[in-house]
């Protein structure tokens, strides 16, 4: 199954993540992307924050006032079914290659994206399916809006 990347989004620190066209990936994630809180976020096993457009856009049409990089992620993908994207799925991201280490444990600084500020929403625990997945970058390289995406190797090794 191709997909392909749809946003990108990085800040100097914490929510909403801003837009932008293109990005230099490296091991450490995304350049110029910093993470307010390094404990829980970043390094080399959370180097990337990857979420599904179409969960985002279910979650607006249940009226949460949520967009991309508004929770914290840095690509934002369309195409892909979500649930394969389960820690050990390595995907191809245009040049860029990545290994899902973990679900995302949603936090307070996200409530704003939430109509009632449940954040736990997102959380793979609480809401199965709907979480946001960390990634290390087993390939670095330029990454654009438009590049296609793929599952390269699934969790289960398929």
């Amino acid at each position: 199954m191709e997909g392909r990347v749809v946003g990108l989004s990085r800040s100097t620190g914490g929510v909403p993540k801003l837009p932008v066209a293109r990005a230099t990936v490296g091991l450490n994630g995304m350049e110029g992307d910093r993470q307010r809180n390094r404990k829980y976020h970043g390094g080399p096993d959370r180097a990337l924050c990857l979420y599904s457009a179409e969960l985002i856009e279910a979650l607006a049409r249940e009226g949460h006032p949520i967009s991309p990089g508004a929770t914290g992620e840095n690509v934002t993908l369309v195409g892909i079914d979500w649930r394969l994207v389960q820690p050990g799925t390595v995907l191809a991201l245009g040049a860029v290659r990545v290994e899902v280490t973990a679900f995302t444990w949603p936090c307070k600084t996200i409530m704003g994206a939430f109509a009632d500020g449940d954040f736990t929403r997102i959380s793979e625990k609480v809401h199965p399916g709907w979480s946001r997945v960390y990634a290390r970058v087993l390939t670095g390289g330029d990454l654009c809006v438009g590049d296609p995406c793929a599952i390269v190797t699934s969790a289960d090794g398929g």
